[in-house]
């Protein structure tokens, strides 16, 4: 079993959170963050992007690696089934968290996706029908995204900070649930990660979920915007830190369009 997936079943059974969507709040989720990930179109749901040595699937976009494929960032499809199986939702039977991606190269991925092999057409089917448990997928991962991030700290009063800034975020003045709010954290860190892995750094320096919340400026009266701001600047950052044959440059207008959803 890949040791990603071991730790995401592993902290799934230790933390708990009080997270938790309703139907209409999957739904809602689903569509902003398939909005974000694939401008709502069903040909995006199964895709290879230009520059790219993985495949990205779903409302997320979870990477998935072909066989023997190493990378620097977290590999969240089979984190995705694994979610799917628990949950007892009916998959293709060829489909576990074990499997690799069935294409090799982008190449032989369009070819399949060309001739609608049944492969890719029951891939599809798939994850068509599971948007809003895929929404919940999205929450369960955020919830273990606080306690992970604790586990990396050895500051106190740091913990302490990043604590209260995902509870700032996650929640109104009342205490109350912010669906904003939680839409931002949890699209985040689908988007660019919970910040923990050491692999997905460039130059020492990461851009997830952990990094935004060290960054974030508390004393803007307008959290959302904060949270949007700091974000652009770790993904400024690593556009700058990035390896100049990966081109991220042509990245950053498209993820600040992404941003600028959780403000305006």
């Amino acid at each position: 079993m890949r040791t990603v997936l071991f730790i995401y079943l592993l902290t799934t059974a230790l933390f708990s959170s009080e997270i938790h969507l309703t139907k209409q709040q999957a739904d809602y989720i689903a569509k902003k963050v398939w909005q974000n990930e694939g401008a709502g179109k069903d040909k995006y749901l199964v895709w290879w992007n230009k520059g790219e040595d993985f495949a990205s699937l779903g409302i997320g976009h979870f990477i998935w690696f072909p066989k023997g494929h190493t990378e620097r960032f977290r590999e969240v499809f089979p984190m995705v089934v694994a979610f799917m199986q628990k949950k007892g939702v009916q998959m293709p039977k060829w489909l576990n968290p074990n499997t690799d991606l069935p294409w090799q190269t982008k190449a032989e991925f369009f070819v399949a996706k060309k001739q609608k092999t049944k492969r890719y057409t029951e891939l599809f089917s798939f994850l068509k029908r599971t948007m809003p448990q895929q929404a919940e997928f999205m929450t369960e991962r955020l919830k273990q995204a606080l306690p992970q991030m604790l586990g990396t700290i050895k500051d106190p009063k740091k913990a302490v900070m990043i604590e209260r800034r995902f509870n700032h975020m996650l929640y109104k003045k009342n205490g109350k649930i912010d669906e904003r709010g939680l839409y931002i954290l949890l699209d985040y860190t689908n988007f660019k990660g919970e910040g923990t892995l050491k692999i997905e750094r460039y130059k020492g320096q990461g851009w997830g979920l952990f990094q935004v919340l060290e960054h974030l400026d508390e004393k803007n009266p307008n959290k959302y915007k904060a949270f949007a701001d700091s974000a652009k600047a770790m993904l400024s950052r690593r556009i700058k830190n990035s390896p100049p044959a990966r081109g991220e440059e042509r990245w950053r207008r498209g993820w600040n369009v992404r941003l600028d959803t959780y403000w305006k």
